[in-house]
């Protein structure tokens, strides 16, 4: 008789995930770090972040505008980001007038100026809403990058660019989203102190 011992334990597994994800993960932190200078060069120039997720993603996505409104780890000026899912007000009655497909959009379309950026998060790439607001970005002039879960999808193929996460499970996508959005943060702050000691 084989004795196979004991099972493997959840949180075992859940850790080993989020490596294999990480290591897969390292390959795009320069894409990462692109998106970090060229968001410094247009805020700085006065342009804005809109950003756009459901759920664990409408988390990122305010998370990601709440520093650059605020700050990252050190002392700087505000820039002008905004999480779309934020007003409660608007998002009720865009979701009533125009259906909850185009609560994002309608607010890319009248937020969004040309040169401004949208980083759309989805974990499976295939939200609704978060697509239309990708394809109302691009029709207006924005840049979309977009954080997914595994590729192609919808919403990579109406990005400007995307980073896709390969993993299976969303828990992993989403903590994997979570170190893209620190390390945009650090690659902005980065390009402004770059830019301020030139």
């Amino acid at each position: 008789m084989t004795h196979l011992g004991p099972p493997e334990r959840i949180s075992s597994r859940h850790l080993r995930a989020v490596r294999v994800a990480l290591d897969d993960f390292e390959a795009s932190i320069d894409v990462i770090e692109r998106w970090g200078g060229e968001l410094a060069r247009r805020l700085t120039a006065g342009a804005r972040l809109l950003t756009a997720g459901n759920g664990g993603s409408a988390a990122h996505a305010e998370h990601l505008a709440a520093e650059f409104v605020g700050r990252y780890a050190t002392e700087r000026a505000p820039f002008s980001a905004v999480a779309l899912h934020c007003g409660g007000v608007t998002i009720s009655a865009l979701t009533n007038d125009y259906g909850a497909d185009e609560m994002f959009a309608r607010q890319v379309r009248a937020h969004g100026r040309p040169g401004d950026v949208l980083v759309a998060f989805s974990t499976s790439g295939h939200s609704p809403n978060v697509v239309a607001a990708a394809g109302a970005a691009c029709a207006q002039g924005l840049t979309v990058w977009s954080l997914t879960g595994p590729g192609p999808n919808p919403l990579t193929e109406v990005s400007s660019d995307s980073v896709a996460v390969r993993a299976p499970a969303t828990p992993t996508v989403q903590e994997i989203h979570q170190i893209a959005v620190h390390l945009l943060c650090e690659a902005f702050d980065e390009s402004l102190t770059r830019s301020a000691s030139s």
